[in-house]
């Protein structure tokens, strides 16, 4: 029996992540998965590629909205409205895709700010902002949240099972931020699959998820290195890429921890 054993969201991009046990299913993915994200003074997107202090400001959800807690400035938190307060429209830029988006609040940006020790914007987006799925891979003009390039990433636990017998020091599914975390199938198995249903949600399985330099950032002391993305090069190379997961269109619907998952 395959078997939906995580559920994961990532409220504000690039920042942690937060453990659910059950979710809606739209169509920019898991609800308040990515819908935020920082910018610098241009607009353009930050992420924990080039800031790996991102990986210690963790994000957990408050009354009407969420707290960021960074671990090296424990003293305070910072709050993060469902709505935003200031409503500022700005135009940002997440990859090639450019796209307006809302300022949240004034006084986020200047705690962010201070954190960050330079000029950063925390930004939604809204409804009306539409953010088109890579026309290869799309099936029906999708959208997608300011996630890399798809609403939904999965990874059977057991590919990283397998992942983790070739590393000297074993990795946490962290590293690889999924939002689907299946138990029960074999090694890679989730790469042979074309359409997947967990609970009442449905999802098609569109092409396996290229794996860059933010798996080698550790998400407990945002210190990096060379593994795993070097000891995945030695066998899940294709190409130029470095494949581990799987990225998923997704149906609206319902999942939750402990659902039963079907495939074809």
């Amino acid at each position: 029996m395959l078997t939906l054993s995580e559920l994961w969201i990532y409220p504000v991009k690039s920042l942690g992540g937060i453990s659910i046990s059950q979710s809606e299913v739209e169509e920019r993915g898991l609800r308040y998965d990515r819908r935020w994200m920082i910018v610098d003074e241009s607009g353009v997107f930050v992420t924990q590629r080039s800031v790996h202090s991102m990986a210690l400001i963790d994000v957990a959800f408050s009354e009407g909205g969420f707290s960021l807690t960074h671990r090296s400035h424990s003293e305070k938190s910072l709050f993060l409205p469902f709505q935003p307060v200031s409503k500022k429209v700005v135009q940002v830029r997440v990859w090639d895709d450019e796209l307006p988006a809302l300022s949240v609040s004034d006084e986020l940006d200047s705690g962010l700010s201070e954190w960050f020790g330079r000029s950063v914007r925390l930004v939604l987006m809204p409804e009306s902002s539409q953010r088109l799925v890579d026309p290869r891979y799309a099936k029906h003009n999708e959208t997608v949240s300011f996630a890399d390039g798809y609403p939904v990433l999965l990874i059977g636990q057991s590919s990283l099972d397998t992942l983790n017998a070739k590393l000297e020091e074993p990795v946490s599914m962290k590293r690889f931020r999924p939002n689907l975390v299946i138990t029960g199938s074999e090694p890679f198995a989730e790469d042979s699959w074309t359409n997947v249903r967990i609970g009442t949600a449905e999802f098609l399985v569109v092409k396996p998820c290229a794996r860059c330099v933010l798996t080698t950032v550790d998400p407990l002391t945002g210190e990096t290195g060379s593994e795993p993305l070097k000891t995945l090069a030695t066998f899940r190379k294709q190409g130029n890429k470095i494949l581990f997961g799987q990225n998923l269109l997704p149906l609206p619907g319902q999942l939750a921890v402990g659902d039963t998952l079907r495939f074809s």
